[in-house]
């Protein structure tokens, strides 16, 4: 998790920026709404392989997705629906942008799933444990932040290389293979956390 550990060291950049966009009408529920959108379109760049504009869309929606939070604090409309929101946009976001890798020619569909179902429940677990009590749980190897990353490198990578690097594998196989290995640890340290709590 080492992205989501920098998120309190790049406060002093995230809040005048928050600041800002809250003067000119941004609203954190309108962030979390233009996350969702960019990373719709993100996701179907991937699936026809626009690999820089899905790059492009993956960095608007870290953006936003950042950002909304941080305009909810600032303005004082932070609470329990836009926390709500926030989180099945981002699991929708995961959806839409993995989905559009594996669906189209650039990943296994195989591959696919066991990322998708990695991403998915080291999230459930994280939410699952604030719902028995334990408290919202951030921890393990393989945090959103560190995703939206590797999507970015893997990314750009995927826009110079195409076809098979090794063995019928493709970049973005690699990095899905990642999503799915580490999702999936990531799952197991969240459950193994929480049920010592317990």
């Amino acid at each position: 998790m080492t992205v989501d550990n920098l998120r309190p060291r790049v406060q002093w950049i995230v809040e005048p920026v928050a600041k800002g966009m809250a003067k000119v009408g941004f609203t954190p529920n309108v962030c979390s709404v233009i996350a969702l959108v960019v990373a719709v379109a993100g996701g179907a760049a991937f699936y026809f392989e626009a690999a820089l504009l899905a790059v492009i869309c993956i960095i608007l929606n870290a953006f936003f997705d950042g950002v909304d939070g941080a305009i909810a604090r600032v303005t004082g409309t932070a609470g329990l629906k836009g926390d709500f929101l926030d989180h099945v946009i981002d699991r929708y976001a995961d959806i839409f942008i993995i989905t559009g890798i594996f669906a189209g020619p650039l990943a296994s569909p195989f591959i696919g799933v066991f990322a998708l179902t990695g991403v998915l429940m080291s999230s459930y677990l994280g939410t699952q444990a604030q719902a028995v009590g334990v408290g919202r749980v951030y921890g393990g190897i393989l945090g959103r932040a560190d995703r939206l990353l590797l999507l970015i490198v893997f990314g750009i990578a995927a826009a110079f290389i195409s076809g098979a690097v090794y063995a019928g594998i493709t970049v973005m196989d690699v990095m899905l293979l990642i999503f799915g290995v580490l999702g999936h640890i990531t799952a197991l340290q969240r459950f193994h956390g929480t049920w010592k709590q317990l």
